[in-house]
């Protein structure tokens, strides 16, 4: 097998991204750390249940959406219960699974803190792009997922995704279609 070697370009664009990747994930973390006593995982849990129905999803269905393994949200679920921002209940339908609701503190929690990482997320990201270049980066980060995801053309394509990595559960939810909220994730 021969190795297809990054060429100087490639070289140089994989480590502005690493770069670039690391500096904005730590911006956003420290100013959450500051601002909430939280990490973004943890706020991005609380956002993406804001969003939900009645506030709440299935924690399979959750692991899908953040993009990470269901046990890492298990641990993330398990420290906002304990600080009340979060609940667990149990699925009606489906027996194996439990669903995350987000509390009216934790509600209280996001929308006091949303403000401010929004202006985190312009300041270090958005700010610094054109117009065109948002277009781009969306393009370009959406390719880049669908090519890690798989799609429903290649079978198996799609089995080594976070949210699989551990006992699946094949029960679906009822559909939801999320509200439109300001607080962003």
């Amino acid at each position: 097998m021969t190795t297809r070697w990054l060429t100087p370009e490639e070289q140089r664009a994989w480590r502005a991204y690493l770069a670039a990747a690391r500096l904005l994930d730590d911006a956003i973390d420290r100013n959450l750390q500051q601002t909430a006593g939280m990490p973004h995982l943890f706020y991005s849990v609380l956002a993406n249940l804001s969003e939900a129905p009645d506030r709440r999803l299935r924690m399979t269905d959750l692991a899908e959406t953040l993009k990470i393994t269901r046990s890492r949200l298990t641990y993330a679920v398990t420290r906002l219960e304990r600080d009340g921002l979060v609940r667990r209940e149990d699925c009606r339908w489906d027996k194996r699974s439990s669903i995350a609701v987000l509390t009216g503190e934790g509600l209280a929690v996001l929308e006091r803190t949303a403000p401010g990482h929004v202006q985190t997320v312009r300041a270090t990201l958005f700010d610094r792009l054109t117009p065109e270049q948002v277009g781009q980066l969306e393009e370009i980060c959406t390719g880049i997922a669908r090519g890690l995801q798989g799609d429903d053309t290649e079978p198996g394509a799609a089995e080594d995704v976070p949210w699989r990595r551990r006992s699946s559960c094949s029960s679906s939810a009822p559909p939801a279609s999320p509200e439109s909220r300001p607080a962003g994730n």
